[in-house]
């Protein structure tokens, strides 16, 4: 029976393909010569994503006072031991060139009453250097980008595809170690593409969707890091989240941060039974940094069996806390709750992935002409996001950079070979869609329990066993159906959830937000976490 929509799947040709269409993936787009054909995909629309919602700004060296050394000594501070010292410098020395190309590109900055740049300062930063557009920065971002891409004649802008897999030398049995395209899914057709490139450039973002709770679109599935594993290559420190400690605990909710600054405000955290307890993790109580915080819930919650925890400031007066936080009261009065007299229930949110696949300063992977760019990639600058308004910077730097090495060397790549179209011969179509659903639950269910931010070595295997059943599931069971979106995306989480569950036993200390119960301290020298698949090649030609 002929299906709705029904057509032959179409084949394209770029020279670049750039698989995301958020800040990292859009730099890499403008920054192209001009004479280059370039194609654009996006899982839904072009200005989605996770750049779209960022809220606060980029960190740069814009002001007299600060100095690069303060800029990268600050960042190295907030890495745990982990940032590695040319990667802290290569973003930083290239921030201000990265942000003036920004302005360039038509992104309007908020200004102060003299015309310049305002400039403010975030948690772990020792200067002001945010610059901020408002505090809706990314859209800012996104949607200047966006327009821009949609300008230019060389630009293929293509949304509503979702990546399925590289396509790789090997992968055609042919010599060498390169990468030549990838097959895309057309949410439109049902169709997956055959899209052929002389480079490739992922830009997918991070992996939250693996958790139960996350402050993300619904896209964060890990899909480039699921890819370019499966491709070979090597990934680093997937075991390292940063949550976001006070997220709205609601089955309607989806993903509403509680601003910290409800705590900088008196706002206290409660069990249950209405008792404080952050003072038993830390003198400041309340006002401990965020990792402090979370992990402090996230430890409670699980000693308690609970949902969820509280954030109460009800006890302060009712035209203060609707003049402080109009949106969260306002949003939580849409669920029935009145924060003016009621506690707020939250959990800690996954909010960014902090490793990723292994790039060097260029962008450029285990593969030859595949890049990887924002934060799917482990930069060596440990979870750019550690320290405040640090992530959109490394998506501008090292999306320019990926650019001017694909320019430099694109004389020298050929076409890419041929590929075959997508074999649609022997799939049929699901009738078992809930069983879909039902994995997805169950996997984030889980790596919420067992791989959260407060870990045992027990927790970790029970994880471990139960990632193994779902892949083996998917392996025997799925591979007769047609290719869909959900699918994709829980074959994706499967993968980067054992790759998190991996790293994550291998870690035998205690670093950053993460907390092992088995060992609570630090080993005296950090050290970086990289796991390397079986189809990992040397680099060859």
């Amino acid at each position: 029976m002929a299906r709705e929509n029904d057509h032959m799947p179409q084949s394209h040709e770029y020279d670049v393909l750039i698989i995301g269409s958020g800040a990292a993936g859009l730099t890499v787009a403008l920054n192209l010569p001009t004479h280059l054909r370039v194609g654009v995909i996006s899982k839904a629309d072009i200005s989605s994503g996770a750049t779209l919602w960022a809220q606060g700004g980029i960190a740069a060296v814009l002001d007299s006072d600060d100095s690069l050394e303060a800029h990268a000594a600050d960042t190295l501070a907030a890495g745990g031991g982990l940032c590695h010292e040319d990667a802290v410098r290569h973003t930083v020395e290239n921030a201000s060139e990265s942000i003036r190309w920004l302005i360039d590109s038509g992104v309007q900055f908020t200004r102060d009453e003299n015309e310049q740049l305002h400039l403010t300062r975030e948690g772990g930063h020792s200067h002001r250097r945010i610059i901020h557009a408002a505090d809706a920065t990314g859209n800012a971002v996104s949607t200047t980008l966006s327009g821009q891409a949609a300008s230019r004649a060389n630009i293929d802008l293509l949304s509503r595809r979702v990546a399925v897999d590289l396509i790789t030398n090997r992968k055609l049995a042919l010599p060498g170690n390169r990468c030549v395209g990838a097959y895309i899914l057309n949410l439109d057709t049902g169709h997956v593409e055959l899209f052929r490139a002389r480079f490739t450039v992922i830009a997918t973002g991070g992996a939250s969707k693996a958790y139960r709770y996350t402050t993300n679109p619904d896209g964060a599935s890990g899909d480039g890091i699921a890819m370019a594993w499966r491709a070979g290559c090597r990934v680093a420190n997937m075991e390292f989240n940063q949550f976001h400690p006070t997220c709205l605990y609601h089955p309607h909710a989806k993903s509403f941060l509680i601003s910290e600054a409800v705590r900088g405000e008196g706002g206290v955290l409660k069990l249950p039974d209405g008792c404080r307890f952050m003072d038993r993790f830390d003198s400041r109580g309340e006002l401990a940094p965020r990792d402090i915080v979370a992990r402090a819930i996230d430890h409670e919650m699980k000693r308690l069996g609970a949902d969820h925890l509280y954030l109460d400031i009800s006890h302060k007066p009712a035209d203060f806390i609707r003049e402080h936080f109009p949106t969260i009261h306002q949003r939580c009065l849409g669920f029935g709750i009145d924060i003016t007299r009621d506690p707020i229930p939250v959990v800690p949110a996954a909010h960014y992935t902090c490793g990723g696949i292994i790039t060097d300063e260029r962008a450029r992977t285990d593969i030859n002409q595949l890049y990887t760019v924002g934060e799917a990639a482990f930069t060596g600058l440990h979870g750019a996001n550690r320290m405040a308004s640090n992530s959109l910077l490394e998506c501008l730097v090292y999306g320019r950079a990926a650019a001017a090495d694909i320019a430099r060397r694109e004389s020298d790549i050929p076409a890419p070979p041929p590929a075959p179209e997508w074999d649609e011969s022997q799939v049929r179509d699901s009738d078992e869609d809930v069983v879909i659903s039902h994995n997805w639950d169950e996997l984030r269910h889980f790596m919420w329990d067992y791989v959260g931010i407060v870990r045992t070595t027990k927790r970790l295997q029970r994880a471990k066993h139960r990632v193994d059943l779902l892949a083996r599931e998917i392996s025997e069971f799925y591979s007769n159906y047609r290719v869909s979106n959900d699918l994709l995306e829980l074959r994706n989480l499967v993968t980067v959830s054992d790759l998190i569950i991996c790293s994550a036993l291998q870690r035998k200390e205690s670093r950053g937000l993460h907390f092992t119960l088995d060992h609570p301290g630090l080993q005296n020298e950090p050290e970086d976490t990289v796991l390397v698949p079986t189809t990992y090649r040397i680099a060859s030609p």
